[in-house]
């Protein structure tokens, strides 16, 4: 934190130049297009929220660098394709901030939260229909599907609860949810894939519903349960190695699921 500055923004502006020099730069990146480089950062920005998570900042420090890394490989591809580049990317991001933000850098006031956020939404739709030149016409507009879909199913029923089109509270969601289920078994009966694979779709989408109404994020929700099930999982391998049973593989699911009981109970008992 208190650290002496060794760089600035424009020492990693060169050196981007210098990894996408034709002549000298390196042959990785170089070869890098818009799409190539997608992939790299989702991951980048799931690893910035991992870090988050186990609240390791250090290790959020550095992946923050990553991430803006990976803003600046645009903006040089950008450049390079006379699209725009690094200043205006950072123009437009502070024109838009200023703009939808009038209560702090203009002089609107806003009653309350609701007010605020409709506000906030007005702005983004003007700026969505002029882009686009077109009104929108629906209220489930500007989500865009490249949202992972868990997410994107929560935005969904969100755009939609604005409008009245809501359950009233989480036990009609939790009841829909057994309805769906009811309708998973069906299609399983009758060796449907085509209408298993849809009501399971319907199924998981009805407990983000749930999620949502209860007050939780259906996206951290489900990490919190991956990185329960692995930490569990992980216990069960040192407790069955312990006992010379490693090799899991070897071992009927029996006697895996009773390890997996002791695993629960002595992490409910704090062992």
């Amino acid at each position: 934190m208190n650290a002496p500055r060794k760089h600035r923004i424009d020492d990693l502006l060169a050196i981007m130049d210098s990894l996408r020099d034709p002549e000298r730069g390196c042959p990785w990146d170089l070869k890098q297009s818009f799409r190539s480089i997608v992939p790299y950062t989702l991951e980048e920005a799931y690893e910035v929220a991992d870090a988050i998570e186990r609240e390791d900042w250090a290790e959020l420090r550095d992946e923050l660098g990553d991430l803006l890394f990976q803003v600046v490989f645009y903006a040089r591809l950008g450049r390079e394709q006379g699209r725009f580049d690094f200043a205006e990317v950072v123009d437009g991001i502070c024109d838009k901030m200023l703009r939808r933000h009038p209560h702090v850098f203009g002089e609107a006031e806003f009653a309350d939260d609701d007010a605020l956020h409709q506000a906030w939404e007005a702005t983004k739709r003007a700026e969505r229909e002029a882009r686009g030149g077109e009104s929108e016409t629906s209220a489930m507009d500007g989500v865009t599907k490249a949202l992972p879909a868990l997410v994107r199913a929560e935005k969904l029923q969100r755009r939609a609860a604005r409008v009245g089109f809501d359950w009233p509270n989480p036990e009609g969601a939790l009841a829909k949810t057994r309805e769906e289920f009811e309708e998973v078994a069906d299609a399983w009966s009758a060796a449907d894939r085509t209408a298993l694979a849809a009501e399971l779709g319907d199924l998981l989408f009805a407990f983000v519903n749930v999620i949502r109404l209860l007050g939780f994020d259906a996206e951290q929700v489900l990490r919190g349960a991956n990185d329960k099930f692995e930490r569990r999982f992980r216990d069960m391998e040192r407790l069955l190695d312990g006992e010379g049973r490693a090799n899991l593989a070897e071992l009927d699911l029996a006697e895996l699921d009773t390890a997996w009981e002791r695993v629960k109970t002595a992490e409910r008992n704090g062992g």
